[in-house]
């Protein structure tokens, strides 16, 4: 099993509603972290392509498209899972998303499973050096971030 970073956030909506608007909404919740950021360029407007196969993409100023992942389970309103990489992974290497939605009384546990990361190098441009904790620190940051935006938008 590979190192992972969770994320684990209560939302006062139903699982149906959060997973319609964590899939649905991307560009609205997700915020960008310079020192995460997906391109060169930035972080762009993400949006899914639903269904299994679909893909998670971001739009470039420019009109620019990247791919930044591929569908591996859309199971509405229960899981989500798809790769995950970033412009400057090499093209056979990426990371690993699990979003799980649980009914918890009449809101959603929403827990972001994020793993893959410690077959990034350290030295890759990707970890900017840093030890294998500290880079699982700062993406547990940016899903807690990301989480907390989406967590008000439905609320």
């Amino acid at each position: 099993m590979s190192a992972s970073v969770l994320v684990s956030l209560r939302i006062a909506a139903p699982p149906q509603a959060v997973f319609d608007a964590f899939t649905q909404d991307i560009a609205l919740w997700w915020r960008a972290n310079p020192m995460l950021q997906l391109t060169p360029r930035g972080d762009g407007e993400l949006r899914f392509e639903p269904g299994e196969g679909g893909r998670l993409i971001t739009m470039l100023a420019g009109g620019k498209e990247f791919e930044i992942g591929r569908i591996t389970t859309w199971a509405p309103p229960h899981v989500l899972a798809f790769t995950w990489r970033q412009a400057t992974f090499p093209p056979d290497r990426s990371t690993n998303v699990e979003v799980r939605f649980e009914p918890i009384g009449e809101g959603t546990r929403v827990s972001v499973t994020h793993s893959g990361w410690d077959a990034i190098p350290q030295d890759h441009v990707a970890r900017h050096g840093f030890p294998l904790v500290l880079i699982q620190q700062r993406q547990g940051a940016q899903w807690r971030a990301g989480m907390a935006a989406l967590s008000a938008r439905l609320g």
